[in-house]
């Protein structure tokens, strides 16, 4: 391998997919993710794998329930609406304790909205968006390259922990073209699937798989083993980036996906003005990288500034890693709009300038 190929975001999570030996795909159209259902029934057949275009995005999770309680490794992919019917569909994955992938190519909101790139699903992607206690690890790429390696990863962290697991990236992510390579990585040691429903063999009961517990106690004794597997991921699955947070900062910047790539931008501007930043990049939306609050609270004089496409989710998750220790800002745009560099450094300067709360 090692050969850099020039290949849309979409198109590369589909190839990516295929590479981490995904057996099956279920989805259904939806801007701006159609193209990697579109690329995968160009190549799944051929590899002698499923593709099925379902009736709809409900029928397409339920697909993949039923594929992954037979334990092969299958995915469906959407965008912001089509993940809002999906989500009872998670909600039973989840408490069935079955390994698949999602991914969502975000577009603006509510409703319908627009085709444009946003990061308004924050909250239904980390806070739940189905039923019941759960959680689901949700990586948040912000290059193609990084989409493509944390595919491999988000696969195997769901057979590791049987979880679902949630690709999140935005629409300009999944419509932009990029070079990528597809290098070999060390897998991890997986356990063996020995609870998929495949029959008997050699076992003396089915396997059966299912979510629905009637006796309040059973419900409970099962609530409690997902909040232990839980914690088990939060202690060993977060991923963040930190970037110029070794040295004293001014300012630092708390952003994912394509919004922190605009933020290291921001960086090197304000740089040339003689105001240091740093930024906290998370890779893992969930588990929230509260550990990297930790590292960087004592390094910044004015505390921290949030940049979203979206009208503030992330930030309540940055109040409660930072806790108090320090103010926090926010600028954000929606409805498809992009933050613009300028525009972040306005709001930098003036929380430097005044050390004041910032929100736009």
């Amino acid at each position: 391998m090692g050969n850099k190929v020039l290949m849309k975001g979409t198109e590369a999570i589909g190839e990516a997919a295929m590479r981490a030996n995904c057996q099956c795909f279920f989805g259904y159209p939806i801007t701006p993710q159609t193209e990697v259902a579109a690329y995968m029934a160009k190549k799944m057949p051929a590899l002698g794998r499923v593709f099925v275009q379902a009736e709809s995005e409900i029928a397409a999770i339920h697909m993949v329930y039923g594929a992954a309680g037979t334990g092969v490794r299958c995915m469906t992919s959407s965008s912001s609406p089509g993940i809002s019917l999906m989500s009872e569909g998670i909600s039973y994955i989840a408490g069935a304790e079955l390994p698949c992938l999602i991914v969502n190519i975000v577009r603006g909101g509510p409703g319908l909205g627009s085709i444009q790139a946003a990061q308004s699903d924050y909250f239904q992607a980390t806070k739940g968006g189905g039923h019941g206690d759960y959680n689901m690890p949700v990586f948040a790429p912000s290059s193609v390259q990084e989409m493509i390696d944390l595919i491999q990863e988000a696969f195997d962290v769901a057979d590791e922990y049987r979880t679902p697991c949630m690709i999140m990236g935005d629409g300009m992510l999944g419509q932009m073209m990029e070079p990528v390579e597809f290098l070999d990585r060390q897998p991890r040691k997986l356990p063996n699937k020995d609870w998929a429903a495949t029959g008997l063999l050699g076992r003396k009961t089915h396997n059966v798989i299912n979510s629905l517990f009637l006796a309040p106690e059973e419900l409970e004794q099962h609530n409690t083993h997902l909040q232990e597997k839980y914690k088990i991921i939060k202690e060993n699955e977060v991923r963040y980036e930190l970037f110029d947070c070794d040295r004293e900062n001014d300012l630092i910047l708390v952003a994912y996906g394509t919004t922190s790539r605009i933020c290291k931008n921001v960086i090197r501007s304000a740089e040339r003005e003689g105001i240091l930043l740093g930024l906290v990049r998370p890779i893992t939306l969930w588990p929230f990288p509260t550990k990297a609050f930790e590292e960087t609270v004592h390094h910044t004089r004015f505390g921290y500034l949030t940049v979203e496409m979206s009208a503030g989710q992330m930030v309540e998750d940055v109040q409660l890693a930072v806790n108090g220790r320090a103010p926090i800002g926010f600028y954000g745009r929606t409805g498809g709009m992009v933050p613009h560099p300028d525009d972040i450094l306005a709001t930098v300067k003036q929380m430097v300038h005044e050390g004041v709360q910032v929100w736009h």
